[in-house]
């Protein structure tokens, strides 16, 4: 391994050791509730607003991990006048990540409900990604989601970890040949949703790296690979926050079919 190699890892191990650290420190405060979203009260659906607020944003975080992760996503996306944003927390005791996947259906037609919008954007981080993808694919859900965000998703399967690990049915499901990703790699002909997918070439949690790009020929795809930083920082870095931005903002059908690049200094 070259040196400029050697750094560049060394500098995203050590940001990703200070983004667990921050993990660790905000992660009670996303076992909290989630407020309502912008317009809606505790009491039933708000009255449709027009104008403001972009299209709602439903955030889907890793595996054992909470709302919290998006904490800096959230600052961004409202600074950029995405103020409908929700996150979906799913238990890390869940079986199957299709009982996320549909959970995913229901709250994004409330949100619609509360909000009287046709369509969402959903961003999603690890496995999140995962969940998001199967509620659009498999559960009909590309007739809400107009764009599909995904950082680090193992779309492919990852292999990291141990025998341990694959007690859990969810870490199962994330591996290489698993019944969901047959699934997923099924024909999905007229899927309307645009996917982007974010990919690290320093994520050592995806094994191989490219297990986080998304190809599948049925689906309008645009991957991104980022250069500089781990599986952890995908979800707070500013430029990644940039790059969501712009994928939620994007329209055309000629952006999706390019591949795309980041550099993270």
């Amino acid at each position: 391994m070259e040196l400029a190699q050697v750094t560049a890892l060394l500098k995203a191990t050590t940001l990703e050791a200070a983004v667990l650290t921050g993990r660790l420190v905000l992660y009670p405060s996303g076992l909290l509730s989630g407020r309502p979203a912008p317009g809606a009260s505790a009491d039933g659906p708000a009255v449709a607003e027009a104008g403001g607020g972009g299209r709602p944003v439903v955030l889907l975080h890793g595996f054992a991990d909470n709302r919290s992760v998006f904490l800096l996503l959230r600052r961004a996306l409202a600074r950029h006048g995405r103020t409908r944003v929700e996150c979906l927390d799913y238990s890390p005791f869940t079986g199957d990540l299709r009982t996320a996947a549909e959970e995913l259906g229901r709250r994004i037609d409330g949100l619609l409900d509360r909000t009287g919008r046709a369509e969402v954007d959903l961003v999603g981080h690890s496995l999140g990604g995962l969940i998001a993808r199967y509620h659009v694919q498999r559960l009909g859900g590309d007739v809400r989601v107009r764009t599909l965000v995904t950082l680090g998703t193992p779309h492919a399967g990852t292999t990291v970890g141990t025998p341990l690990a694959d007690a859990h049915p969810l870490v199962r499901q994330m591996r290489p040949g698993s019944e969901v990703l047959r699934e997923l790699a099924a024909p999905a002909p007229g899927c309307r949703t645009r996917f982007v997918s974010f990919w690290s070439d320093l994520d050592r949690i995806m094994v191989p790296v490219e297990t986080a790009r998304l190809d599948h020929p049925d689906l309008l795809v645009h991957n991104v690979r980022v250069s500089g930083i781990g599986h952890l920082a995908l979800p707070v870095h500013p430029t990644v926050a940039a790059g969501i931005l712009e994928a939620l903002d994007a329209g055309g059908a000629e952006e999706a079919a390019d591949e795309g690049a980041a550099s993270v200094a």
